[in-house]
C-alpha cells in the first residue's frame, strides 16, 4: 500500500502545523467510523490537529460546537459501531453560496485547510465546488471584514480528499465503497432466513434491496444466493420478460427446486424505463403460475448493524491513505478520492470518478445498457457475466463427451461448496459430464467418484464446510491407483479446491506425469483455506468468513473487557505459520498487537508491548487486546504470553486467554466468499474447456506443459492462472506459506492505529494519481470507446 511520494519525508512530522477536519455526509454506511478513526489517529500520528465536524455539511455551516478537536481516546470503541458516530445530515444550506461562505469562515477561524469528506458522489461533488470557490469565498469574507488579510493568507488554499461511503457501491472508480460489504451481510442474513421458510412451503420469494441507480447489491445477492432472476437498473430484462421469467421458474421447479428466489433492485426498470416493482412481479408469479408468492422489501435494515471485517479494514486503509494524500497535496493537485482496486489502495481524480458515475446514469437514460454495465467497471462486468452464465443458459442438447472431476482437499472452509456448485453448473452448461470425487485424494485412490447433476448442487452456495468431504492426505505413494482411476473413470480434467495441500497435491501429480501418462490432463487448483496461505493468490476462499468470525468474537471480548476495566485479552487465531488472519483481525478489531511468524519478535518487543499497555491503562481506554497466530513462535506460546503479561501487569491489569480453535473453519460463508467461490468455480471450468481444446490431438487429450496445471488466484487486480511449477520459487515449503505476502504492508497501519511510535511506513509503491477515464473508456457520439 502506498502512502506518500517522497520516501525521505518522515510521516511523523508531515502534519506539524497543519489542521485536518473530517466529516461524514449524505446517507450513512457501516465502516464510516473505521475511516473516521483512522483519519483522526493517523492525522495525530503525523503531528496534525484533527477536528470532527458533527452533522456533516450542516455542522460546517453552523460551526460552534459542531467543529470539535478530536483526541486519540475520542475514537476508541468506534470500530464495531454501524452508522457514523459524528452524525450525518442532508444539508440544503451548503448548496447555497451564503452557506458555503459561513462554512469557509468557520474553517479559516480554526486554521483548517484540509478537509476529508466521507460520503457519496453528491457530498464529494459539493466538496469539490467548495474547493474551487475557496479563493473567491476568502475575498468576500475579507471584504466583509469577517476575516483578516493575515487569516486569508494563512488559509489561502483548501485541500480536499474524499472517501466513498455508500452501501449501493454506485461510485465508479472503486471496486467497493465503504458500507457495501456490510449491507450484503445484512441482505444475505435475511435471504438465508427466508430460504428456509420458503423451502418448507414451496414458495416463491421476491426480495427488494436498495440501489436506486445501481444494481450492485441486487446482482451480488443474486450470485451469493443462487437466485433464479435478478432485476437491475443497468440491464433491464428483454421484451416479453414476463414470459421468460415464468418459464425459468417452472424449469427450476421441474428440476426439483422447492423454492424460487427473485432479487429486485429498488431502481429496477424495463427497456422503456418504466419501474418494475415488487408487487408487479408478485402478482405476475402468483396469478400466472399459481405459486404461493411472498414479497419482502428490506429497506433500512441494509444500512444498519455492525460493520463487516472487510468494511472496517477498508475504512481504516482509506483513512490512512486520505491523510497522506492531504498532507502531500499541493495547490495544483486535483481533489482526489481514495479508493480500492483489487487489494491496492489507489488515488483517483474526484471529478473524473463523478463524471463516469454520471455517464452511467446518462447511458441508462439513453437506453445504452451495455455501456452502463461496462462503465460500472470490471468487477461489475464479471459479476454480470457470471450471473448470466449460471442463470440464463439451458444445458445444451449436444454433449461434449468430456468428463471433469472436482475434488476438495485439505481442511474444510466456508465457500468451498459455492465453488463446487458453480463449477458443476458451468460444466453442465458447457456440455460436459461433471464428476464428484468424495473425501479428497483418498476418494481418487479408492474410486469414490460419481457423476454430479445440476439439482444435486442446488442450495450449496450458502452452505459452510465441504459437502464432497475433504481430507488432508496427499497422493503420495498412491499415485498409481490415482492414475488407474483417472483412466477407469475416463477423467479428462481435474479441478482441485483446497488449501496448501491442494497446491502440494497438484505439484505431486505434475511430477508424476513423466511416469504416468494418465496424469497428462489439464488441472487447476482453486485456493480455499481459512489460512490464506496458497502461493499464487492474494485471497483464498474461506478466509473472509473466518476473519468475520474472529472479528465478531473479538468485539464481544472487548465489550467484556470494557465492562470489567483494566483487563487484557490474549487471543490465539488459526493460520498455521501464515499471519494473515491475526494481522487482518488485528486491524478489524482494533488490537494492540498481533504476533505472527513472518515478523519475528523477541523478548524486547514483548517488553515494549507490556509497557505500552501499562501506559494505555492510565488513559480512559482501560482494556487491551493481543492476537497471536497459532504458530507465531515455538517458545513464546499463547500460554507463555498469558503468563508474561499476567506477571508484568500485576497491580495494573489482569489477563485472560482465549484460543478460538475450529469455530474459525465453520459457519455459513460470507457474501464475499460465496461470490468469490462462484466466480472462481465458473472461471476454472471455462479455462479447462479452452485447455482441453488446445490439448486434444489424434483423438485423445495430452497435456504436459507447465501451463496445463495452474493455480487460479487473485493477484492485485485480477483473476490469473499461474503454472503450479512457476510458483515453487516463491514458496516456503517448510512453513507452508508464500515467501511474499501483500498484507505484510498493512502491519504498520495496525501499529500506528494502536499508538506505537517510530513506525516505518512502506513507500515502495508510489500512490500517484490514476486516471479513471482511460480505464473505463470515453463516451463519444453516444458510443463507448474502450481505450
Amino acid at each position: 500500500m502506498a502512502y506518500h511520494e517522497a520516501p525521505h519525508k518522515d510521516p511523523r512530522k508531515m502534519g506539524i502545523g497543519r489542521s485536518i477536519a473530517v466529516l461524514t455526509s449524505g446517507g450513512d454506511a457501516q465502516g464510516m467510523n473505521a475511516a473516521v478513526r483512522a483519519t483522526v489517529r493517523v492525522g495525530i500520528y503525523t503531528g496534525a490537529k484533527v477536528y470532527f465536524v458533527h452533522e456533516g455539511y450542516q455542522g460546517l455551516v453552523d460551526g460552534g460546537d459542531n467543529i470539535k478537536l478530536a483526541t486519540w481516546e475520542s475514537v476508541s470503541m468506534m470500530l464495531q459501531l454501524g452508522g457514523t458516530v459524528i452524525g450525518s445530515a442532508r444539508c440544503m444550506d451548503f448548496k447555497e453560496r451564503w452557506g458555503r461562505l459561513k462554512a469557509a469562515c468557520n474553517l479559516v477561524k480554526l486554521g483548517i485547510t484540509n478537509l476529508c469528506v466521507i460520503g457519496g458522489d453528491g457530498s464529494l461533488t459539493g466538496a469539490n465546488q467548495f474547493r474551487t470557490e475557496w479563493s473567491e469565498l476568502l475575498l468576500d469574507l475579507t471584504k466583509e471584514g469577517k476575516i483578516t488579510a493575515d487569516e486569508a493568507k494563512r488559509s489561502s488554499h483548501l485541500n480536499i480528499v474524499g472517501m466513498v461511503g455508500s452501501i449501493d457501491n454506485d461510485f465508479c472508480g472503486t471496486d467497493m465503497t465503504i458500507g457495501t460489504d456490510s449491507a450484503l451481510h445484512r441482505i444475505i442474513e435475511v435471504v438465508d432466513a427466508i430460504t428456509t421458510t420458503a423451502q418448507s412451503h414451496q414458495r416463491a420469494f421476491i426480495l427488494e434491496v436498495m440501489g436506486r441507480h445501481c444494481g450492485y447489491l441486487a446482482l451480488v445477492t443474486a450470485l451469493a444466493c443462487g437466485a433464479d432472476w435478478v432485476f437491475i437498473p443497468e440491464m433491464p430484462p428483454e421484451e416479453n420478460w414476463e414470459q421468460h421469467l415464468c418459464k425459468r421458474l417452472i424449469t427450476q421447479r421441474e428440476r426439483g427446486s422447492r423454492l424460487n428466489v427473485i432479487i429486485l433492485a429498488e431502481g429496477a426498470q424495463d427497456r422503456h424505463q418504466k419501474p418494475i416493482t415488487c408487487d408487479q412481479v408478485r402478482n405476475l408469479v402468483s396469478k400466472k403460475l399459481g405459486f404461493d408468492t411472498r414479497a419482502t422489501i428490506l429497506g433500512h435494515v441494509q444500512r444498519g448493524g455492525t460493520p463487516s471485517a472487510f468494511d472496517r479494514i477498508l475504512g481504516s486503509r482509506m483513512g490512512v491513505e486520505a491523510v497522506m494524500a492531504l498532507l502531500e497535496a499541493t495547490p495544483e493537485t486535483p481533489a482526489c478520492v481514495v479508493s480500492l482496486s483489487g487489494n491496492m489502495a489507489v488515488r483517483l481524480p474526484l471529478m473524473e470518478c463523478v463524471q463516469v458515475t454520471k455517464d452511467v446514469t446518462k447511458a441508462m437514460a439513453e437506453g445504452r445498457f451495455e455501456d452502463a454495465v461496462n462503465l460500472r467497471g470490471k468487477s461489475f462486468q464479471h459479476n454480470w457475466n457470471t450471473y448470466k452464465m449460471l442463470a440464463h443458459v439451458n444445458p445444451p442438447d449436444v454433449k461434449s463427451n468430456i468428463n471433469i472431476a472436482i475434488i476438495n482437499v485439505g481442511a474444510p472452509c466456508a465457500g468451498m461448496n459455492a465453488a463446487v456448485r458453480a463449477a458443476v453448473r458451468v460444466g453442465i452448461i458447457q456440455g460436459h459430464q461433471m464428476l464428484a470425487v468424495y473425501d479428497g485424494f483418498d476418494g481418487l485412490v479408492n474410486g469414490q467418484i460419481e457423476p454430479i447433476t445440476w439439482s444435486q448442487v442446488s442450495g450449496w452456495t450458502g452452505q459452510g464446510g465441504s459437502n464432497l468431504g475433504t481430507k488432508r492426505h496427499l497422493p503420495g505413494k498412491n499415485i498409481e491407483e490415482i492414475s488407474l482411476n483417472i483412466a477407469k473413470f475416463n477423467i479428462h480434467s481435474l479441478i482441485i479446491v483446497g488449501g496448501f495441500e491442494a497446491y502440494l497435491g497438484g505439484l505431486e501429480l505434475i511430477t508424476a506425469r513423466e511416469k504416468y501418462e494418465e496424469l497428462c490432463i489439464p488441472m487447476v487448483v482453486i485456493p480455499a483455506t481459512v489460512s490464506n496461505n496458497v502461493p499464487g493468490s492474494d485471497f483464498s476462499i474461506g478466509a473472509d468468513t473466518a476473519l468475520n468470525t474472529i472479528t465478531t468474537t473479538c468485539d464481544r471480548i472487548k465489550q467484556s473487557a470494557a465492562g470489567t476495566k483494566r483487563r487484557v485479552f490474549i487471543i490465539e487465531t488459526m493460520g498455521g505459520y501464515c499471519g494473515y488472519l491475526a494481522t487482518m483481525a488485528g486491524l478489524s478489531s482494533g488490537a494492540d498487537a498481533a504476533y505472527i511468524y513472518e515478523e519475528p519478535f523477541h523478548i524486547h518487543d514483548l517488553e515494549l508491548n507490556v509497557e505500552h499497555l501499562i501506559e494505555k491503562m492510565k488513559t480512559s481506554v482501560k482494556r487491551g487486546l493481543i492476537l497471536r497466530n497459532s504458530n507465531a513462535n515455538d517458545n513464546y506460546t499463547t500460554q507463555f504470553l498469558y503468563n508474561l503479561y499476567s506477571e508484568e501487569g500485576k497491580g495494573t491489569f489482569d489477563c485472560r486467554m482465549n484460543i478460538l480453535g475450529h469455530m474459525q473453519q465453520g459457519g455459513t460463508p460470507t457474501p464475499f466468499d460465496r461470490n468469490f467461490g462462484t466466480k472462481m468455480g465458473s472461471k476454472s471450468v471455462l479455462w479447462v474447456t479452452d485447455k482441453l481444446k488446445e490439448c486434444y490431438r489424434h483423438g485423445r487429450i495430452f497435456a504436459n506443459t507447465p501451463d496445463s496445471a495452474c493455480v487460479l488466484g487473485m493477484k492485485k487486480r485480477s483473476l490469473l492462472f499461474q503454472p503450479l511449477t512457476s510458483l515453487k520459487d516463491d514458496t516456503d515449503f517448510e512453513h507452508r506459506i508464500p515467501k511474499t505476502q501483500w498484507w505484510m504492508r498493512l502491519r504498520p497501519i495496525l501499529k500506528i492505529l494502536a499508538k506505537y511510535d517510530a513506525i516505518e511506513i512502506d513507500t515502495s509503491e508510489v500512490a500517484a494519481m490514476e486516471h479513471i477515464i482511460k480505464k473505463t473508456g470515453e463516451i463519444k457520439g453516444g458510443k463507448m470507446l474502450n481505450k
